[in-house]
């Protein structure tokens, strides 16, 4: 009864603190953030934001999220045996968790979380003559010319990431302004507008688009295993890429590098620092800015046509654009 008095005293008493199925214990409250968040973020994101909250449940359990301060914190990081990058990613998600306890006025205000530094590591890169030479192999060895189109936009417009890139349906495609729309981040309403060069647009042109749902880049008809027009799978591309340097000799660099991280290396010696974050789009675009022009977009255009200077295969081109792309 003191402890009641004393508390009532203070302005901090709170009759839920003292109920048998403890609201704010640290487990239930952080179940009912995820059940909030399921229907909004990806699957994938989603396992990841449950494996995080699993560790912190594991260490906090049943403890009233009124009373985790710093001191627990960061206890709880020096518990975890994950390297720094998983440690900050998962500090992330409490930390998150924290903001919306707060927005729910459960706890008057954050805890101070303690720091977890991490430094990414370096892809492997090569410099644009290979990159080149990778993409004409791709270009030989490959039938369905879509996949040499899909890799030669992962070196041109650096904005794209692979797994964007293959979840491109024929209706995010804008022959008459110029632009392929890409979802942005988790987001089922932004979009990433990328300015295509006028070389690409006239491929595309040239390729029917009559099923706006249907995914682009698709594997034709006859493939044994696999459905007639059934969207590439998340590797596709880098099995092609992995296929192509290896026929090359070259050592093994992955997609990403290879095509994003070294263009965008080889821009630095001619384009400036914020041209080329310009190019590379970190800030996603609204959903109604696909139907708005920016005053960038000529710049963002003449930064892809310097990227693309040295990896546009006259040839493979001229075979998309005669309608054999399947």
């Amino acid at each position: 009864m003191n402890g009641i008095r004393f508390k009532t005293d203070e302005s901090t008493f709170d009759e839920r603190d003292y109920r048998k199925n403890n609201p704010f214990g640290f487990k239930n409250m952080s179940n009912k953030w995820l059940s909030y968040h399921s229907e909004e973020v990806r699957p994938g994101s989603r396992k990841n934001l449950v494996s995080h909250i699993r560790h912190a449940q594991g260490f906090f359990e049943d403890r009233n999220v009124k009373e985790i301060q710093f001191g627990d914190l960061e206890d709880f990081m020096h518990s975890v045996q994950l390297s720094d990058k998983s440690k900050h990613n998962i500090l992330s998600t409490v930390h998150s968790l924290f903001v919306w306890i707060k927005r729910r006025r459960e706890i008057l205000a954050l805890p101070e979380f303690p720091e977890v530094s991490f430094e990414l590591g370096y892809r492997r890169t090569v410099d644009k003559e290979t990159q080149q030479r990778i993409i004409e192999e791709v270009g030989r060895i490959c039938t369905n010319r879509k996949v040499y189109l899909g890799i030669k936009w992962l070196a041109t417009y650096i904005s794209i990431r692979p797994g964007k890139l293959i979840k491109l349906q024929e209706g995010n495609i804008d022959t008459s302004n110029g632009y392929l729309y890409t979802p942005a981040s988790d987001s089922k309403t932004e979009y990433k507008a990328i300015q295509l060069i006028p070389e690409d647009v006239e491929i595309l042109k040239a390729i029917p688009l009559t099923f706006p749902n249907m995914p682009f880049f698709r594997h034709g008809a006859g493939i044994k295993g696999v459905a007639d027009n059934a969207p590439f799978g998340i590797k596709y591309f880098y099995k092609w890429w992995g296929k192509a340097f290896s026929n090359l000799r070259i050592e093994g660099v992955d997609l990403y590098g290879g095509t994003r991280h070294s263009s965008v290396r080889a821009l630095r010696k001619y384009r400036s620092s914020e041209e080329i974050k310009g190019a590379a789009m970190s800030e996603t675009n609204k959903a109604f800015e696909r139907y708005m022009g920016k005053d960038t977009d000529d710049d963002l255009r003449s930064v892809y046509r310097q990227s693309a200077e040295v990896v546009s295969i006259g040839k493979a081109d001229k075979e998309l654009t005669m309608g054999k792309a399947t």
